[in-house]
């Protein structure tokens, strides 16, 4: 699991369960110091993988991309 803190969120790599298996690379975002459920983004969409460590691998490679998290926990991405 790999974490990126902003202002006031922060960000770890995780991984959402795909029906019919496998699993989907993902982002949870949190307010720092709030209660509650994280959010929970989904990334490369288009793509699932046969294990979590491996769906984990690859949200932590997007998670480096991660430019900031807006006020409701969406992921704003670096334009490259």
């Amino acid at each position: 699991m790999a974490r990126k803190a902003f202002e006031t969120f922060e960000a770890v790599s995780a991984v959402m369960p795909r029906e019919g298996g496998g699993y989907f690379a993902a982002i949870a975002t949190k307010a720092l110091g709030g209660s509650g459920a994280p959010r929970f983004n989904k990334v490369l969409e288009e793509q699932s993988f046969d294990t979590a460590a491996k769906a984990d691998e690859a949200a932590a490679v997007e998670l480096t991309r991660l430019q900031d998290v807006d006020e409701e926990g969406g992921l704003v991405w670096r334009v490259d």
